[in-house]
């Protein structure tokens, strides 16, 4: 689908072209559905980040918590499985695996959620040092965080999504 398909729409059917963008969050498509048309491809990610950030806390705190824990695959969409896949954390080695577990669950403590991170182009080292590293950030600045990793989340998955289906 094209950018122009996109515009052309009803709410329902773009809804089920992007609304698996935000992680388990079709909401977020329905709501920067009125917007269109986009020109481009960053004023439609504006526009549904957007939705987002004028989100009710709740609402916010629902979209982050539908993240799965890095390097699991218990309740993982497609694309999060892909994504995580090509960051190699489906080829973590034990010791790995049980850092990485032992940060997710020390993470979730602390902030309720799960650690959320755009994979694209990291790799284990990188994301196990992040998720270190932002352990030691306060709750509101790692709720912060948070939303602007998926900003970036969805930011991959709508050029994904283009660019697969406008060559």
């Amino acid at each position: 689908m094209t950018l122009a398909g996109l515009n052309g729409l009803d709410l329902a059917a773009f809804r089920e072209a992007v609304g698996w963008v935000f992680e388990q969050s079709p909401w977020v498509a329905e709501r920067a559905w009125q917007n269109r048309p986009f020109a481009t491809l960053e004023s439609l990610q504006a526009a549904m980040a957007g939705a987002v950030a004028v989100a009710s806390p709740a609402e916010q705190l629902s979209l982050i918590r539908a993240h799965p824990d890095l390097g699991t695959r218990a309740r993982m969409s497609a694309a999060s499985e892909g994504e995580q896949a090509g960051a190699g954390l489906d080829r973590l080695t034990p010791a790995e695996f049980d850092l990485l577990h032992r940060l997710n669950a020390a993470y979730r403590e602390k902030f309720g959620f799960p650690f959320v991170y755009a994979v694209k182009g990291a790799d284990k080292h990188v994301i196990l040092a992040a998720l270190q590293t932002r352990l030691a950030t306060e709750p509101e600045a790692e709720r912060a965080a948070a939303l602007a990793q998926i900003y970036r989340i969805a930011q991959f998955r709508l050029e994904s999504l283009i660019l697969c289906t406008t060559s």
